[in-house]
């Protein structure tokens, strides 16, 4: 379910934490600041028609790409093209936040293939 924040901006609450959205140009780029609680992950997914690139902001990422498994700092980051598999994991006890900047030519959530999911989604 997304709302609005106290700026204005889309906040959408997900099962395993946060997001709400920086800026989006909807032809060129979207960035979203992402919130994953402990202890949770988002699903193992691609996309279609977008890229992303994560720079951690806060706490321990374990980033999954292409089945290779990449733990990233605050001031890491790392790309996953157009079609790679991937995913984001907290393993920490406090929760994690990164910045993921997306361009391609769609950035709706319906460009997403979930490979694996925790909570049953499709």
């Amino acid at each position: 379910m997304s709302t609005l924040d106290s700026l204005g901006r889309e906040f959408s609450s997900r099962p395993w934490g946060s997001y709400t959205v920086l800026d989006d140009t909807s032809a060129i780029y979207k960035v979203k600041s992402i919130v994953v609680l402990p202890a949770k992950r988002l699903s193992y997914q691609r996309h279609a028609k977008r890229a992303e690139h994560w720079f951690v902001v806060r706490g321990t990422v374990t980033a999954i790409v292409e089945g290779t498994t990449y733990e990233l700092s605050p001031g890491e980051d790392i790309s996953i093209a157009i079609g790679q598999a991937h995913r984001c994991e907290n393993h920490g006890s406090s929760d994690v936040e990164f910045i993921e900047i997306q361009t391609g030519t769609y950035f709706g959530e319906d460009d997403i293939v979930r490979l694996e999911d925790d909570f049953g989604r499709v």
